[in-house]
């Protein structure tokens, strides 16, 4: 259901729509287009948000899901906060946050997933590993790696646990900025999006 700050019923809210902290990461809108479309969402889709950030992906995807319930799951309580101050920016209702470490909080949920996003954590082969446990039949989880370790951990991962359509996406975007009196392209940091299916 489209919220006053965005209106629209397709995804990519741009950046600066959202509260920042200096510091605290947020994936761009172009990656975050990319992370949506593979979690497949339905409008009462159950998300797990694992390592939420700024809750750029909680509050697409509750803007996406209006039946849905969106879990953000967060360590660090301040940054909690602010992913609490951008669902109220965007009046999301149906996203809840949890404060507390991947995959240890996890065992607290009762709601089996329907859909996975994990973009950070300690350990991202443990978070997986628990992850693909709670999971529902034909569920699908989505990573991002930024480094060429975390791309290997999330590829071998998946092959430990079976992952049926798997796919890899590399993003390489550039954005138009203005550099005194010129335009000029400027690159986005490439980051990988994993996504794999749990067939039961």
């Amino acid at each position: 259901m489209p919220s006053s700050l965005w209106p629209y019923v397709t995804p990519g809210i741009p950046d600066d729509l959202f509260e920042r902290l200096p510091g605290i990461p947020m994936s761009p809108r172009e990656v975050r287009v990319l992370i949506l479309s593979a979690l497949r969402l339905k409008a009462d889709s159950i998300l797990w948000d694992i390592g939420a950030g700024t809750g750029t992906i909680s509050v697409e995807a509750g803007l996406l899901c209006p039946k849905g319930r969106i879990i953000a799951i967060e360590r660090d309580e301040e940054v909690a906060s602010l992913i609490r101050r951008n669902c109220d920016r965007f009046d999301i209702a149906n996203v809840e946050i949890i404060e507390g470490s991947a995959p240890d909080c996890l065992a607290g949920l009762t709601q089996a997933p329907h859909c996975v996003c994990i973009e950070g954590g300690r350990s991202v082969k443990a978070i997986l590993n628990e992850v693909w446990q709670r999971l529902q039949p034909r569920g699908r989880v989505v990573a991002t790696a930024a480094t060429l370790e975390g791309l290997y951990q999330i590829s071998e991962s998946f092959a430990e646990l079976q992952a049926r359509q798997i796919e890899v996406v590399q993003s390489a975007v550039n954005r138009l900025e203005k550099r005194g009196i010129n335009q000029t392209f400027a690159a986005i940091d490439p980051i990988f999006v994993l996504s794999g299916e749990k067939l039961d």
